[in-house]
């Protein structure tokens, strides 16, 4: 399936959730302005298009699950931007969600979007225990084992100067365990064994890495108009980024490098999976600098 239908369907599936059971419109209406804000979809094409590449023809149920990480990184972004966190005016080149609201709704509407995708991810008729799996993996990966654990150690980690290893940990929980899911996920729809499951979490673990460190590497290296947001935020802020701590010249060859090595793992699975890694090999190549 092409590219642009697969992120169309994914955007049906979260639009056709918030058209049934209305409670408040004004939160709804704050919802989807930030659902429908743009963006690349990276984490749920990822996992539609790796199941294509095991020889998964995609259904009505897989789209619930791509979906539903979708809305858990779209209220991850909106209660990123709150002043308390982040404290930023713009978002996909438009204005954050408490800028064009408040506050108050800003906060509801992450919430629902966090707790809004479980009852979305449970729509799906696919097995009932490869739904348990695949809830207990989000959870995981969304929560105070994953993201918002990274993203306290974001916060206690600002105006100080972090090793590696700290560095590390938050990046590896903030970010790279929500980009981990759809490899993992896309390993437990696709039946593989738990080898197999593990050695495309280490994929998605090396793609995690990457975009964290092409977005520090971007933070002080491009404009608004290639951001969206405001630029140089991390200086402000005086975070220890990959940049500060490795210098630019390096954290270019440490994203190179994370990319190199997880498109070998795509390599070995089309010789040991009869695996089609051309579509995922041109998503990971996007993230490269000079794509």
């Amino acid at each position: 399936m092409k590219e642009a239908r697969v992120i169309e369907l994914t955007n049906e599936a979260i639009a056709s959730y918030y058209k049934e059971e209305i409670v408040s419109s004004d939160l709804t209406k704050a919802i989807l302005y930030s659902v429908n804000a743009g963006g690349k979809r990276l984490r749920p094409l990822l996992f539609l298009l790796l199941l294509e590449g095991f020889g998964i023809s995609l259904t009505e149920d897989h789209y619930p699950i791509a979906a539903s990480l979708e809305m858990i990184h779209t209220g991850s972004l909106i209660h990123d931007d709150l002043p308390a966190m982040d404290d930023d005016d713009y978002r996909r080149g438009q204005l954050t969600n408490h800028k064009q609201f408040d506050e108050a709704t800003a906060i509801l509407a992450g919430d629902a979007l966090f707790l809004d995708a479980f009852g979305l991810l449970a729509t799906s008729s696919l097995p009932a225990d490869k739904i348990v799996q695949l809830v207990k993996l989000l959870s995981d990966a969304a929560g105070s084992r994953g993201m918002v654990g990274g993203q306290m150690l974001d916060i206690k980690g600002e105006h100080q100067a972090l090793e590696e290893a700290d560095l590390v940990a938050i990046h590896s929980n903030k970010t790279g365990k929500l980009l981990k899911y759809p490899f993992l996920a896309a390993g437990i729809v696709s039946d593989l064994p738990k080898q197999d499951i593990e050695r495309l979490g280490k994929a998605g673990q090396l793609i995690g890495l990457a975009f964290q460190v092409r977005d520090d590497i971007l933070d002080v290296t491009a404009d608004f108009s290639e951001l969206g947001k405001t630029p140089k935020k991390d200086i402000v802020a005086e975070k220890t980024t990959y940049p500060s701590l490795f210098g630019l010249e390096q954290s270019i060859s440490i994203l190179n490098q994370s990319l190199d090595d997880a498109l070998r793992i795509f390599e070995e699975f089309e010789n040991s999976h009869q695996f089609d890694a051309q579509r995922i090999r041109t998503v990971i190549e996007r993230l490269r600098l000079d794509a």
